[in-house]
């Protein structure tokens, strides 16, 4: 059946009607040229201008409102049961599971069910949806991107009086949680009622913190378990060791007791290798180095006095506020002291002097900061006064590479877990520097201005893509590194491993050069041949390199 509407309107309503008619073309206007004006042209020369068939955008960054969300649960019943049927009792469920199995309907729909499955898994198993095609190309051109990092989060202090954030821990494993030490060392500032607490953050929560530790001391330094996610050492400021287990309650699980404990504020806790997983070393400025066994708390299994004379005289004892421990090295450690030495020490000996080995002396100051390069462990770093400083294990007199003096104290440092020749420092001006000694030893690759007041604590995620800064005010910044800062280059470690050799070779030439030259007199060539021989092939390390990367860089572009 056709559908027809009609529309009815008067004759009036349309309007004058519209009569057309044809006519031979009219001339309307002619505009004669005027050759005056030809003498006013200008004759431009021909330009070529690039264009984009896409719109021009930028990019802005700007801090927004925080967010706050919960984190809430639901219970689920199980369900699809008969009225009549308690899906808690055992006996019922499986007398009625029997009963519908011999049911033919059941079985009649079994069969055509399986027989759609096996269709569907054959389609997941014909494709490997998950399959990653470019897993080993070389992420060439983000990795050659200028350095950057980009603030993810900031946690902040829930106490109205801020206190400073003086250590930091990384759940082991990649975890997402990050306990931070609060306390404040100033004697002035700290008051009866001022909050003892500690926090463990989860990096995607920034507004509540995950766990709250409640002390009977301020925590100075805390500590988590390599070989447990959930259990953490610390030390107090009035010497005690604290055991905690963030699954149980805000309480913690065991502490020393005050009388066999430190003297004086516990700066530094590391847990040790060993098949219990549960022994542990903490270092205090009362001269001490003391071993637990966190299962028995009630006094240490072993003591040491960082007496340099070799009488465990705790009258002469060097304070010591940071500690270095390799687990590949389990008997060795290094403490870093308030007369800025840095002690080597082996646990292994039997007398004071077998224990205290040597001395590294090179800082003005406090070392606030000790640790091994992850690639090379005979390599370490230490930060005092306004300089990091590396140093070889075969070196005492001297380190063997150092930045120059920044004009702000220097209060943290770290390595990176993935890049062998990229270690992090933060100083009293609140800047993060980062810095890539195979590309410049002079001055920081990167330059942040993190907070306006003082940085006190430093720690890199163990993936090396994150950083977390403590500040004296109680906040903890967290950073995200670049893909260029964080990603082994080629060759770097083969790269590093020689310049840390050429710089242990060229400090021991001038070492025997300055004790009469013992070492260098019985060599063929003079010192100073020695050392323009080591300048010659530094320089032609450099430039081969550069040629390689050339070559590479062509191939890429012109297969």
């Amino acid at each position: 059946m056709e559908i027809v509407h009609e529309y009815v309107k008067l004759r009036s309503d349309f309007g004058r009607q519209c009569l057309f008619s044809d006519r031979h073309v009219e001339l309307l206007v002619d505009v004669a040229p005027n050759p005056k004006l030809a003498m006013q042209f200008v004759l431009k020369e021909t330009r070529d201008l690039g264009v984009q068939g896409c719109w021009e955008m930028s990019e802005h960054e700007v801090n927004t409102k925080r967010f706050e969300f919960e984190n809430q649960g639901i219970n689920h019943v199980e369900g699809g049961w008969p009225k009549d049927i308690n899906p808690l009792e055992m006996e019922q469920t499986i007398r009625f599971r029997k009963k519908v199995e011999k049911d033919e309907g059941y079985m009649n729909s079994i069969q055509v069910l399986g027989t759609l499955i096996g269709q569907c898994v054959g389609q997941n198993n014909a494709v490997d949806i998950y399959q990653e095609y470019f897993k080993d190309e070389e992420l060439l051109d983000e990795i050659q991107e200028a350095p950057s990092v980009k603030i993810v989060n900031v946690f902040r202090d829930p106490n109205k009086e801020q206190r400073n954030i003086t250590g930091l821990s990384w759940q082991p494993g990649g975890g997402t949680n990050l306990a931070a030490a609060y306390s404040c060392l100033e004697l002035q500032k700290a008051t009866a009622d001022m909050s003892k607490d500690s926090y463990i953050w989860d990096i995607e929560n920034p507004n509540h913190p995950k766990t709250v530790l409640v002390p009977t001391s301020q925590l100075i330094c805390l500590d988590y378990n390599p070989q447990d996610l959930h259990t953490l050492v610390s030390g107090c400021v009035n010497g005690q060791i604290v055991l905690w287990d963030a699954r149980d309650s805000q309480q913690p699980v065991a502490v020393s007791s005050l009388e066999q404990s430190h003297r004086e504020p516990v700066y530094k806790m590391i847990w040790l290798q060993s098949s219990t997983g549960t022994e542990a070393f903490s270092a205090s400025t009362d001269g001490q180095i003391l071993w637990w066994d966190v299962r028995q708390m009630k006094q240490p299994t072993e003591r040491l006095v960082l007496d340099l004379s070799r009488k465990d005289n705790l009258d002469t004892a060097l304070g010591a506020i940071s500690l270095e421990y390799e687990p590949t090295m389990p008997d060795t450690f290094m403490v870093g002291t308030e007369q800025g030495a840095v002690v080597y020490c082996n646990r292994a000996g039997e007398t004071p002097s077998e224990k205290i080995v040597c001395t590294y002396d090179g800082h003005h100051g406090p070392v606030y900061a000790i640790q091994r390069n992850p690639f090379f462990p005979q390599n370490f770093l230490t930060v005092g006064d306004w300089g990091a400083r590396i140093w070889s294990e075969d070196i005492k007199e001297s380190s063997i590479m150092w930045t120059k003096h920044q004009m702000a104290y220097l209060t943290d440092a770290c390595w990176s877990p993935v890049r062998p020749s990229v270690f992090f420092t933060v100083n009293m001006d609140g800047v993060l520097d980062i810095w890539d000694i195979l590309f410049k030893q002079i001055d920081p690759t990167l330059s942040v201005k993190v907070h306006d007041e003082a940085l006190c604590s430093l720690q890199v995620h163990n993936d090396g893509c994150m950083v977390a800064c403590g500040s004296q005010q109680g906040a903890t910044t967290l950073l995200e590194i670049c893909l260029g800062l964080c990603t082994q280059q080629n060759n770097e470690q083969n790269l590093l491993g020689e310049m840390l050799e050429r710089e242990t070779k060229r400090e021991k030439i001038l070492r025997a050069s300055q004790r009469g030259g013992d070492e260098a007199g019985n060599s063929e060539e003079s010192p100073k041949e020695l050392l323009l021989r080591a300048d010659y092939d530094f320089h032609n390390l450099v430039e081969s390199e550069q040629r390689r990367k050339q070559w590479d860089s062509r191939q890429r572009h012109y297969p």
